[in-house]
């Protein structure tokens, strides 16, 4: 059914459905709104983003945007053009991404950690004109760059261009595997300086901006389950997530400080750890690499109001240890979204939190990249055990059966669907996928299908089973990874699980657990045993784990999501290798 009225959680939003006036324009002239509707003239608040404690004024920034379009201008790029942004959370970056909103072009996000193969792909399918990427990365574009047909300008930024003084001077010194020299006979390459003295030729900008329906940026599906897809999102989409999520928070971000610490290339990291903070007034706290190590001293000293993260950042913050005695009162938000976050995680890190004089609870979200992010959030303070909350704004959720797209009734399980301004204009350059994931239902509206599985109940909360194609069939019984993985994370000793289903030729799978135990925990048969004696007193029979693996800790995807597909390539692995071994004993019997 789709989530409607009558609830509790209606106090939150008043007794009147929701409906937000979003900016007709482009993202860049809803961050000129916001900053010319809300702030003021105090520097403190008027700080568009602030790195390594080297403040850019808001004032600033927008010069700083002109700038780097006036350069895009210059080496050719118009209205259209798409250019590949290869960064970490630096400022180059961010003026990049806004410059060529600026000027009607489109920023396709990526990792700066892809492969070389993977980055020819990226700049072939969105047909990229250009490259920026950091100088310790660019050797790697040149290689995928050579697997291309045509010109591709590649425009290298360096992180000692916007550290303040003196750790711009020092930080070569610090640089273990230094960057290779800029080639000199290749003309296609240019540092991010000279790049922007050649857009002093350029006079004028554009006195026109982006439509709402035009595409603003392309990020790329993770690919797990197959071929990355560009997906292509719109100038509305972007602009509506941000008013939705300041909506859904129940507070302002009008010179509130957002701790960014995900990625660009992640709609998670882009739209809500950016765009959001931007397109309502706020400050940007970049952090360009996530460590453990300096998780607590960059929390501690830049004192964010807003920290966004997937669940493994926040399972960081319970291992880290310099939080001892820290005062977290300045905290006023603290989502979760990405990936699920379980139960026992949660209650684990609002023990943290109240530990530390913080008056939040973690609230978590649901969303996927079609859709920018999140699009389903917890209410403040109203937590249902289980559920990832409802809906935000002007986001409508169906519970579909798979079979036919057919409502189901509250309470029972179907595919989730979503309507909303931030769903995506479409997969690029491919209308057969685009057709398979909008389809329009009957009563006559166009749903985003997730793929993932999911249950409403009648008050309108919704919760997540699990993805589709993810779900471990245990003799004809459906086991939910997430459902074990819960029951696992549960124990007093363990800190983190993955369950994946290994191939049983009786079974068809049987369930496997992979462990990191807490701190100071040793592993042993003892601890094994306890373990699978609470699933058993927790979870059916069939889903209790016939394997437990003890890990030291456990691959993680670019965006730091658990990487269980490759748990299950590694088993999969394991299993050929043993039929190949038995094979070779029978033959030489």
């Amino acid at each position: 059914m789709m989530s409607t009225p009558n609830a509790p959680w209606l106090k939150f939003y008043g007794e009147n459905p929701v409906t937000i006036n979003y900016p007709e324009g482009s993202m860049y002239e809803a961050i000129r709104y916001a900053y010319e509707t809300h702030l003021n003239d105090n520097a403190e608040k008027n700080a568009a983003y602030e790195f390594q404690g080297k403040k850019t004024l808001y004032k600033e920034f927008f010069k700083k945007i002109d700038r780097v379009a006036r350069a895009f201008k210059a080496i050719g790029i118009e209205a259209g053009d798409k250019v590949t942004i290869c960064m970490p959370n630096a400022p180059q970056g961010i003026d990049a991404f806004y410059a060529l909103n600026r000027i009607s072009a489109v920023p396709a996000m990526i990792h700066p950690l892809s492969a070389a193969g993977e980055i020819t792909f990226y700049v072939t399918n969105s047909k990229s004109k250009a490259v920026v990427v950091l100088d310790m990365f660019y050797e790697k574009v040149l290689e995928a760059l050579e697997e291309v047909d045509y010109p591709v300008k590649v425009i290298v930024a360096r992180i000692q261009d916007e550290l303040p003084f003196p750790l711009g001077m020092l930080y070569p010194l610090t640089v273990k595997n230094k960057p290779a020299p800029l080639p000199k006979d290749n003309e296609n390459v240019i540092s991010w300086n000279d790049f922007l003295a050649g857009g002093k030729a350029v006079k004028e900008l554009p006195d026109t901006y982006p439509a709402k329906d035009d595409t603003a940026v392309i990020l790329f599906s993770g690919g797990t389950t197959g071929t990355s897809k560009g997906i292509e999102l719109t100038n509305l989409n972007m602009n509506a997530l941000g008013y939705e999520v300041a909506g859904g928070a129940g507070f302002t971000m009008h010179g509130l400080r957002m701790f960014s610490v995900m990625p660009l290339f992640h709609g998670f990291g882009l739209g809500v750890g950016i765009h959001t903070a931007l397109s309502q007034g706020g400050t940007c706290i970049l952090i360009p690499q996530f460590t453990i190590k300096t998780y607590a001293r960059d929390v501690k000293k830049y004192k964010p109001n807003v920290i966004v993260g997937v669940p493994t950042l926040f399972e960081a913050l319970l291992r880290s240890d310099g939080f001892d005695g820290a005062d977290l009162s300045f905290l006023r938000g603290v989502f979760c979204g990405g990936d699920s976050l379980s139960v026992e995680l949660k209650k684990k890190v609002d023990t943290f939190l109240t530990e530390h004089n913080c008056k939040v609870q973690i609230r978590e979200g649901y969303g996927t990249t079609e859709c920018v992010t999140a699009s389903c959030l917890t209410p403040y303070d109203f937590f249902r055990e289980g559920s990832i909350g409802i809906p935000l704004p002007d986001n409508y959720y169906q519970i579909v059966d798979p079979k036919n797209d057919t409502e189901v009734p509250y309470g029972t399980e179907g595919e989730i669907c979503i309507m909303s301004p931030t769903v995506m204009k479409g997969y690029l350059d491919n209308a057969a996928e685009t057709a398979s994931t909008l389809r329009r239902h009957k009563d006559g509206n166009v749903w985003l299908h997730t793929g993932d599985l999911g249950v409403m109940d009648e008050d309108g909360f919704i919760y997540y089973k699990q993805r589709m194609k993810r779900l471990i069939i245990v003799s004809g019984f459906n086991v939910y990874p997430s459902q074990v993985e819960n029951t696992i994370d549960a124990h007093p000793d363990v800190l983190l699980s993955c369950a994946i289903g290994v191939p049983d030729p009786y079974k068809m799978h049987k369930v496997k657990a992979f462990v990191v135990l807490r701190p100071g925990v040793e592993p042993t048969e003892e601890i094994k045993e306890q373990i699978l004696a609470h699933c058993r007193k927790n979870i059916s029979k069939y889903a209790v784990p016939r394997e437990i693996e003890f890990r030291t800790e456990l691959p993680k995807t670019l965006v730091g999501k658990v990487a269980y597909r490759q748990l299950e390539e590694e088993e999969e692995a394991k299993i050929k290798a043993q039929e190949q071994t038995q094979k070779q004993e029978e033959n030489k019997e």
